[in-house]
């Protein structure tokens, strides 16, 4: 029998290839009839790039997006907080990468297709499961019933894998933030691939660019995020989720934001389609695996977009699981010393982005001088800031020395370049 595995995104994908290099059967279950490149920008931190490369993705990576070389903290009006080098720029042996959601989940598919043939189904919809010590089934929407030896659930923040394992917990949970997402073309700021997040907590601007700039043209592809916060109380609609938005709804509350090195208003102004997300995340649960079922990425662990690592976890979910059914076998025994490993991790990062995260010391530096000085020295200690960038780093598992130091998760794919 096969490992089954609900849900065709990052995770679900990852989780294919990871089977595939250890050749295990698996089948995965994709709800979408046609799945197309959509959403926005995302980044990946090393210690997932490096699970990446070592599945021989290195080039391909490299087509669709770029290596982040800069990440820095400003304050409303564009005064420098903490800024940091990131990728191989830092030290690592791997870069951080920033690409488009949608093109890297489509290149995932389709490396997978190429790899291991027909192991996707699409227009597939999990609607539950059935497990015992010894097995799983995954229930699907029209009616049929597939067992495996294990099931893995990768279906995302509304999974109905973890809706099914608790039945009571509701709708994710807003914390009253709404974030504006778009795309627009731009040239690069501060000496180029750099991300820059600007703001305090109640409203703050997030820009990267996601390509080189065109030799002809000199500009890129610019993923930009605005957030503002709003009265909790107010009831989200259902289509609040991901909706199309009116840019007139936030851009009034930027227009003061051009820092002279970046135009937060103009890059708002030139860009295309514009998308609204809710702030959400849920609460940690006290265990992911019920008979031979667990849950990855999302469906575990959906976390507040802070700190760039949502992404970045449900890879390491992957090649973590894979390295377990390694040692394990493909059995309730594997999926408890995943669980064991990694749930505290993912409770830990996701609790750490109910505080801010590392973006906490641009609401700091607000909270202390309203983000006005002329030394962050006599606000910040620069020692304070660099401690409190490497406590997130050290407990989402990319501190520097640590990951470069580390043995691979499962090792390079044999006969690929890695």
């Amino acid at each position: 029998m096969s490992i089954l595995i609900a849900g065709g995104g990052i995770a679900g994908l990852v989780m294919g290839l990871t089977l595939h290099q250890l050749g295990q059967p698996f089948r995965i279950f994709e709800r979408v009839a046609e799945p197309k490149p959509l959403g926005v920008g995302i980044n990946l931190q090393p210690n997932a790039v490096r699970e990446l490369f070592d599945l021989g993705l290195e080039v391909q990576l490299d087509q669709i997006g770029i290596r982040t070389r800069q990440y820095g903290f400003y304050t409303k009006s564009g005064r420098e907080i903490w800024v940091e080098p990131r990728g191989r720029v830092a030290g690592y042996n791997w870069p951080q990468l920033s690409l488009h959601r949608g093109k890297f989940q489509m290149l995932l598919l389709e490396e997978l297709r190429a790899r291991a043939g027909d192991c996707v189904e699409t227009g597939a919809a999990v609607a539950g499961f059935e497990t015992s010590d010894h097995g799983a089934a995954l229930l699907l929407t029209d009616g049929r019933r597939v067992e495996g030896e294990l099931a893995i659930a990768g279906d995302g923040i509304h999974s109905a894998i973890r809706c099914q394992m608790v039945p009571h917990e509701g709708e994710p949970i807003w914390n009253g933030a709404i974030m504006w997402r778009g795309t627009s073309e731009a040239p690069h700021f501060l000496g180029g691939n750099a991300m820059f997040l600007a703001g305090h907590d109640s409203q703050r601007f997030v820009a990267y660019p996601l390509t080189t700039e065109d030799p002809n043209t000199g500009l890129a592809l610019i993923n930009w995020i605005a957030e503002l916060k709003v009265d909790p109380v107010r009831a989200l609609r259902k289509g609040d989720w991901n909706r199309s938005a009116n840019k007139a709804d936030f851009l009034p509350a930027f227009e003061d934001w051009d820092f002279g090195w970046v135009d937060c208003p103009g890059l708002i102004r030139i860009s295309g389609a514009v998308y609204e997300y809710p702030m959400v995340d849920r609460d940690p649960l006290p265990s992911w695996t019920t008979g031979c079922v667990t849950l990855m990425g999302d469906a575990a662990h959906a976390t507040y977009p802070v700190g760039s690592n949502g992404a970045t976890l449900a890879i390491i979910d992957a090649r973590k699981l894979g390295r377990a059914i390694r040692d394990f076998g493909p059995t309730r025994p594997a999926l408890l010393a995943y669980e064991a490993e990694m749930r505290p991790r993912a409770e830990g990062v996701l609790r750490a982005n109910r505080g801010k995260g590392p973006d906490a010391v641009m609401q700091m530096v607000e909270d202390r001088c309203g983000g006005v000085f002329d030394d962050i020295e006599t606000v910040i200690p620069r020692t304070d800031l660099a401690a409190h960038a490497e406590h997130y780093k050290r407990l989402s598992g990319f501190s520097i020395d640590i990951l470069n130091a580390e043995p691979p998760i499962l090792g390079p794919l044999k006969g690929r370049a890695a």
